[in-house]
This record gives structure tokens, sequence and C-alpha cells, in this order.
């Protein structure tokens, strides 16, 4: 998946919690959310604020079907929370996604 395609998808996505999301369209998000705070930091500090409220909820969901990407449930989002644990999550986002179905449906395409 290329980045915009990953971009769009995300955007598109940003309340289905459901399904799964390969490695390449999580970074490739996660690349541009990066990005896009970066941009509005220097602009703004309100505007900053309403680019991060506005990608909450697409980062969380690309999180969660990254995770049930790899099978595992996306309530361990939750781990961010606790420091140095927070690391497990990075070991999550980076493994091969599950070639065969999962409880959470059929692989992605990209």
């Amino acid at each position: 998946m290329d980045f915009q395609t990953a971009v769009k998808t995300c955007i598109a996505k940003y309340t289905d919690f459901s399904g799964r999301a390969s490695r390449s369209e999580f970074w490739w998000f996660f690349l541009a959310q990066i990005g896009v705070l970066i941009v509005t930091s220097l602009i703004h500090r309100y505007i900053y604020a309403i680019a991060a409220l506005g990608l909450l909820l697409p980062g969380l969901t690309v999180g969660a079907r990254r995770l049930h990407d790899i099978g595992k449930s996306g309530w361990f989002l939750l781990l961010g929370i606790i420091p140095l644990v927070n690391l497990v999550l990075i070991y999550f986002f980076v493994q091969p996604s599950q070639p065969e179905s999962n409880a959470y449906g059929a692989p992605p395409s990209a």
C-alpha cells in the first residue's frame, strides 16, 4: 500500500475498529500523522490541538486494526498508557501480518 492510499483508507475508516490493517497502512498513516502534527505545531498551538484531536480517532482505529492483523485484541492499545511497557506495542506493530484469516477477518489486500 502506498502513502496516499494508506492515508485515504485510514481517514475513510476513522470509526471502523473491525477488520485488519496491513503493516504498511499503519506505518504510512503514522508518518502522515507525525508530519501533520509537526507542521501544525510550527503554525500555532491551537491549530496543533485541533489537528491532534482530529487525528486521534483515526490513529486509534488503525492501531486497533493493526493489532487485529497479528491476531491481538485492540484493547492492547491500552498498554500505551503504561511507561516502558508501551514498548510492547511497538513490537506488536512491526510484526508481519498473519497470512491466513483469523478471528478479525481475511488478511488485508496490501
